[in-house]
């Protein structure tokens, strides 16, 4: 009888230290799967916002290559007589090909104001009446693709007038 009162106690006090053990393994389980799936969540995240980046560099890689061929439609608009019915047309395929660019995002470069390093490229200084570091002339155009600059702009700044003492 004491034999089985002993079994029963410790029946008893195996029961209740079980359950709890039970109970913070299962929230300890739950709480790791919960970890896990915003692990996984911003993993996802992470990877889709790679992606979207590799395609915009890749975008900006092409926009890039046809850069020149911008310029040679701007030369050649240049060049034609304006009564030129062929000259209509060279027109009319540049500003088809612009604005399909710039709907992909790409931007001109601002040749006005002040020669900003970081968008300018200075090729020439002339002495001008205008404040030094202003833009004189844009001698290439520079485009941005979605905010990246892809070829600064090439100008001519003022240097100021000479004083007569130098």
């Amino acid at each position: 009888m004491a034999e089985e009162k002993r079994e029963k106690d410790q029946q008893e006090n195996s029961e209740p230290k079980e359950a709890p053990n039970k109970n913070e393994e299962s929230a300890e389980l739950r709480e790791r799967l919960l970890r896990l799936a915003a692990e996984f969540d911003n993993y996802k995240k992470r990877v889709a916002k790679e992606i979207d980046e590799s395609k915009s560099l890749g975008k900006a890689e092409f926009v890039r290559k046809i850069l020149p061929t911008l310029d040679e439609f701007e030369l050649a608009i240049a060049a034609m007589d304006g009564g030129n019915g062929s000259a209509k047309g060279i027109e009319m395929v540049y500003a088809n090909l612009l604005a399909a660019l710039k709907a992909e995002g790409l931007q001109q470069i601002d040749g006005k104001g002040k020669a900003d390093p970081y968008k300018h490229d200075v090729v020439m200084v002339r002495e001008d009446g205008k404040e030094d570091g202003t833009i004189i002339e844009v001698v290439r155009k520079g485009y941005a693709f979605n905010g990246m600059l892809i070829r600064p702009a090439s100008v001519i700044i003022s240097k100021g007038k000479a004083q007569e003492g130098e």
